[in-house]
C-alpha cells in the first residue's frame, strides 16, 4: 500500500501558500544552513565589552556631494563654476554649529543643530568610482566580489536580543545600486540575511496570511513542530535541524511582534512632529520620517542592525546635471535624521545605539554639465553618532577645493573595523570558514581609527 503520510519537506512546502511561514524564510530553512549552533540568532558574547549594542545605518544612494554638505568649500576667488578651471564651491551657504563649531551646509540645518552629538569624518576614500561597485564596497568591504554585508556580519557575530524579529532589517522603498547584495548574507548562514521592509501599511509581504486565525496557525505550527521533533529524534546530532526548527517558531512569532513594531500611530503627536511627519514631502526620500521613527522602534525592541536607504538607484543624489537636485533630497531627510538622534538621546538610547550616515563616494570640485558634479572617490564625508564615538569631533582634512585628503585618510575597511570595535568585536577574529579559507568583513585590511572614539 502506498505511503499516504506526507513527507516532512513536502508538508512544509504545502504550507507556504497562505500559512504561517513566509516563503522567503521557508526557502532558507529548507536549504539548510547553520551547522554550528542550536540557536543561530541568539545573543552571543562579544570579544570584549562593547560601547554600542545595535546599529542604525543610514545610506544615501548616489554619491552625496561633500563640498555642498558636510565639508563645504567657499565660492570665493570666482569658484562658481564659470572659470576656465570650472571649480565650484558650496552652492547652498554654510554655518557653524554654535556648540562645537563644526561647519555644515544650509542643506542640512537640522543635522547641523545636532553636530555636537556627531563624529564627522571628512577624509573618507571610496573603494571604487562607479556606483554599484562603491555601494557594495561600503556595504560588504568588497567592490568586485559578492560578499556578506556588514549587517549580516554583525548578526552573525552578535545575534539578536529579540527572537520575535529579524536580527537585520533593511527599510528601503527602492533598491539601491548593487540590488539585494547590499543586505545579502552570501556565504554566511541565511539566518543573517537582511529582511527588506517597505514604508507604508504593508511593510513585510505575506506577514498576515489571508483566512487564517491565530488558533489555526497554532495548530499548523504544532503539526510542523511534531513532525520536526520526530525527524530530530532520528538525527540527534544534527544541530542545523534544531536551528531550523527554532526559525519556524521565530517566523510565527513575527506575525505577532512585527505589526506592533511598525505601528507608528502608537507614538504621541509630538514625537511624530520631531521626525517631520507633519510636513508635506514628495519625491525620493518622502517616507524617510517613517523610516527613521520605525528604526528607533526596532532598535528599542532589540533588533541588532537596521539599515535605512533613502532613495533607490534612480532618482537619487547622483546630480551630474544640476546640483539643485540635492535641495529636495536633503529637505526630505534632514529633519528626520536629526529627529532620530534627538529622540535616541532623550530616551537614553544614544550611548548604546550607533547611528552611521554614509554614501558611496563624493562629488567633484569641478562643474559637470549645466551645474552638476561628477563622481569623486578620493575624498568624501561620513559621520557617526552615539555608540561611544566623539560628539562634536571632526576627523580628517581635505584641501581647499575638496579634491584630496591632506590629513588622516580613512579607508572603508578602517570604517568597518572601527564600527565592529565599538560593538565589541575584533575585526580580525570575526571570521567564517568558506571555500578553504577564513573570510572576514575587512578581508586582510582595516585599522581601528582610535581618534574617533570617546
Amino acid at each position: 500500500m502506498a505511503n499516504l503520510i506526507p513527507g516532512r519537506r513536502g508538508m512544509l512546502r504545502s504550507m507556504v501558500g497562505g500559512s504561517l511561514l513566509m516563503p522567503g524564510i521557508v526557502s532558507q530553512l529548507l536549504a539548510g544552513e547553520d551547522h554550528s549552533q542550536v540557536d543561530p540568532l541568539g545573543p552571543k558574547t562579544p570579544h570584549f565589552a562593547p560601547r554600542a549594542k545595535n546599529v542604525i545605518f543610514i545610506y544615501a544612494t548616489g554619491g552625496v556631494s561633500h563640498i555642498d554638505t558636510f565639508d563645504p568649500k567657499p565660492t570665493s576667488n570666482s569658484r562658481d563654476g564659470s572659470g576656465d578651471d570650472r571649480l565650484m564651491g558650496n552652492l547652498f551657504g554654510a554655518k557653524p554649529n554654535p556648540q562645537c563649531g563644526t561647519v555644515v551646509s544650509d542643506l542640512f540645518p537640522h543635522v547641523r543643530e545636532v553636530m555636537d552629538e556627531i563624529c564627522l569624518i571628512r577624509s573618507m576614500k571610496a573603494s571604487h568610482f562607479d556606483h554599484s561597485e562603491a555601494t557594495l564596497g561600503m556595504h560588504t568591504g568588497s567592490p568586485t566580489f559578492a560578499r556578506p554585508s556588514i549587517g549580516s556580519w554583525v548578526s552573525y557575530g552578535l545575534g539578536t536580543f529579540n527572537q520575535n524579529l529579524p536580527s537585520f532589517i533593511v527599510i528601503a522603498p527602492h533598491l539601491p545600486y548593487g540590488g539585494t547584495q547590499v543586505y545579502a548574507s552570501d556565504f554566511l548562514p541565511a539566518f543573517h540575511q537582511g529582511t527588506r521592509v517597505l514604508p507604508g501599511d504593508n511593510p513585510i509581504a505575506n506577514l498576515r496570511p489571508p483566512g487564517r486565525t491565530v488558533r489555526l496557525q497554532e495548530l499548523e505550527f504544532g503539526l510542523v513542530d511534531r513532525m520536526n521533533q520526530i525527524h530530530a529524534q532520528q538525527r540527534p546530532h544534527d544541530s542545523a535541524l534544531a536551528a531550523r526548527m527554532k526559525s519556524f517558531e521565530t517566523a510565527f512569532q513575527m506575525q505577532q511582534a512585527a505589526p506592533e513594531a511598525f505601528d507608528i500611530e502608537q507614538e504621541p503627536e509630538h514625537v511624530r512632529r520631531l521626525y517631520g511627519l507633519d510636513r508635506k514631502t514628495k519625491g525620493p526620500g518622502a517616507d524617510f520620517g517613517w523610516q527613521c521613527l520605525v528604526a528607533r522602534r526596532l532598535a528599542e525592541r532589540g533588533v541588532r542592525f537596521i539599515e535605512l536607504i533613502d532613495t533607490g538607484s534612480r532618482p537619487n543624489w547622483d546630480s551630474h546635471g544640476e546640483m539643485k537636485e540635492h535641495a529636495d533630497l536633503a529637505y526630505n531627510v534632514d529633519q528626520p535624521t536629526a529627529g532620530l538622534i534627538r529622540d535616541l538621546r532623550q530616551r537614553g538610547m544614544l550611548d548604546e545605539t550607533l547611528v552611521v550616515w554614509a554614501t558611496e563616494f563624493g562629488r567633484t570640485p569641478t562643474k559637470e554639465g549645466k551645474n552638476g558634479r561628477g563622481h569623486h572617490r578620493d575624498c568624501f564625508s561620513v559621520w557617526l553618532a552615539g555608540g561611544g564615538f566623539k560628539g562634536g569631533h571632526v576627523h580628517g582634512v581635505t584641501d581647499e577645493i575638496g579634491k584630496y585628503t591632506v590629513e588622516n585618510p580613512v579607508e572603508v575597511h578602517d570604517l568597518h573595523a572601527t564600527i565592529l570595535h565599538q560593538l565589541g568585536m575584533n575585526h580580525e577574529k570575526l571570521t567564517f570558514r568558506h571555500a578553504g579559507r577564513d573570510f572576514r568583513l575587512t578581508d586582510v585590511h582595516g585599522n581601528i581609527v582610535h581618534d574617533l572614539i570617546a
